[in-house]
């Protein structure tokens, strides 16, 4: 292979889920819901497609989603956002990571990233020029020490990215941990990009932000999703929200890439962010109670499951539960041999070592789990 195409592999979601769908395999592995999203605010995006103007949104996205973002932080979360200057509307959340990370950082600059980590991370850095530095965690808990930053940090770190809640790890970042980064960020003077398009999943208490933590806040940029918010992954709207100077440098990649979003979409998404608190309890209820589902076939089954904190998503402990295997042998053979595609946490990992965990999305009808709990029961 030519050695400029090396950082841009196929994804592990594409390969599992083209193979699911090549054998009719049920599909735990990539995270979508079977369900189709808040129905009301896919019939607002209707009546906006039909009703609305469907010629290029502003860049920065419509004003009507913009203070709709910002009263939705300040609702929810306690975060004060100037619509016009602190909110930017992009084309999902992974183009927002893009832009964050073309605009940031410059060729040579490192960036800190945690391992296990969505695959999208790495190879976005490096076609920067950027140079990850990566923080390798471990199963149960998945949380780095400040050895492992006063590692990981030096007079070349520009940006640091995370996750929380986490995909795959599930893990929530606490107090703590955001202490930790804020002391390494402001004595190396690099900026945050956290990617917290998980916010409305968090089960086991409020969700803690970048933008909650006074000094912190200053350096950082929360990026947030409607298709998380709505299970609607499919719409692709993003936020990104922070400081005006940063929103400001990540617009000005954001325009050259898909410039705006579909107006819609947007209008969409602008009503859904005003319904009542209710509704959204309602969703993460019933995101709560498909976990506890799984987790409890699962346990029944023999196997142990790691905490899930948040996301779609709970994982496997192969080696405590009894299988001595690599986590990606034992998921194609999954998939091949007994119908069910998951992924490997192996598949988030830049480093070349094997983590025996196995994620499986939640997020499904009962049927599709019970047959993904068949399946690992057979394969064992």
């Amino acid at each position: 292979m030519n050695p400029v195409f090396r950082d841009l592999k196929t994804s592990i979601f594409e390969i599992m889920s083209g193979e699911a769908r090549r054998l009719g395999a049920v599909n735990l592995g990539q995270g979508f819901p079977e369900s189709d999203g808040f129905p009301d605010v896919r019939q607002a995006a209707g009546d906006a497609l039909m009703q609305q103007s469907n010629q290029y949104a502003p860049m920065r996205g419509l004003p009507v989603l913009r203070q709709a973002v910002a009263a939705f932080y300040q609702k929810y979360q306690g975060i004060d956002l100037d619509p016009d200057r602190q909110v930017l509307v992009t084309s999902g959340a992974t183009e927002a990571i893009c832009a964050a990370i073309i605009s940031l950082i410059s060729p040579g600059d490192e960036v800190v990233v945690f391992e296990p980590m969505y695959d999208a991370y790495v190879p976005l850095i490096r076609r920067a020029g950027g140079i990850p530095r990566i923080v390798q965690l471990s199963p149960p808990h998945w949380r780095f020490s400040q050895a492992d930053l006063h590692a990981a940090f030096n007079a070349r770190t520009k940006l640091v990215l995370l996750t929380t809640p986490n995909n795959p790890t599930t893990h929530a970042l606490g107090q703590a941990e955001l202490r930790l980064i804020e002391h390494y960020a402001e004595r190396h003077n690099a900026f945050v990009v956290a990617d917290e398009v998980w916010e409305q999943l968090v089960f086991d208490g409020p969700h803690l932000s970048v933008l909650h933590l006074p000094a912190l806040s200053q350096r950082s940029i929360k990026i947030g999703s409607a298709g998380k918010i709505f299970s609607l992954t499919g719409w692709k709207v993003g936020f990104v929200c922070g400081p005006a100077e940063l929103v400001d440098q990540v617009a000005r990649a954001h325009q050259f890439i898909t410039f705006s979003t579909p107006p819609a979409l947007q209008h969409g998404v602008a009503y859904g962010l005003g319904l009542p608190a209710e509704r959204f309890d309602e969703a993460l209820a019933g995101f709560r109670e498909s976990r506890d589902y799984l987790v409890k076939g699962l346990n029944d089954a023999g196997f142990t499951v790691l905490p899930a904190q948040g996301t779609y998503f709970v994982n496997i402990d192969l080696m405590a539960s009894g299988i001595d295997r690599p986590g990606l042998e034992f998921a194609f053979d999954l998939l091949n041999k007994h119908g069910l595609a998951t992924i490997p946490l192996q598949a988030f990992c830049e480093s070349d070592r094997d983590l025996p965990v196995l994620r499986l999305c939640f997020a499904k009808a009962q049927e599709s789990l019970n047959k993904g709990i068949e399946a690992l029961k057979a394969a064992r």
